[in-house]
């Protein structure tokens, strides 16, 4: 498991954040939220971050595919608090790019989860546009 940096474990590194609840489901053998539940809790909290983007994402006929997700288990989450998402971009590059998260729990970093997402169309991949590019700037990640 790779440390993360210091400015992961901080809330108010992040621009966006959301509030998930628990739920008992998500409870593994001993009692904590499992592996599986928390990678489902970090696709919600990128989903409402994605939602939350106010740039045009994309033309007709392109879509955005996620291209690696990298979660990295810091402490246990519990049930019933919440959990929140904090997201922020990471890296741009020309085609993709990188969405930095981590799920707190009573103000607590307990994972962290780097996604890094695609711009395509039907020919490969495409250059992300100037006004997205300028969306991703200012939901940028504090270091």
């Amino acid at each position: 498991m790779a440390r993360p940096e210091p400015w992961q474990l901080l809330p108010e590194s992040y621009p966006f954040s959301h509030l998930t609840e628990t739920r008992f489901a998500d409870l593994d053998l001993l009692g904590h939220i499992n592996n599986v539940s928390m990678a489902g809790l970090f696709e919600h909290g990128r989903g409402m971050f994605n939602h939350s983007i106010a740039a045009q994402r994309r033309t007709e006929g392109q879509r955005w595919l996620i291209a690696a997700v990298d979660i990295n288990y810091i402490a246990e989450a519990h049930f019933p608090q919440p959990v929140r998402i904090a997201s922020g971009i990471s890296r741009i590059g020309n085609s993709s790019w990188d969405i930095a998260s981590a799920a707190f729990q009573d103000g607590e970093c307990k994972a962290t989860c780097l996604t890094t997402i695609v711009l395509t169309e039907a020919s490969g991949s495409v250059p992300i546009s100037d006004d997205l590019r300028r969306e991703f700037e200012r939901l940028g990640i504090t270091r």
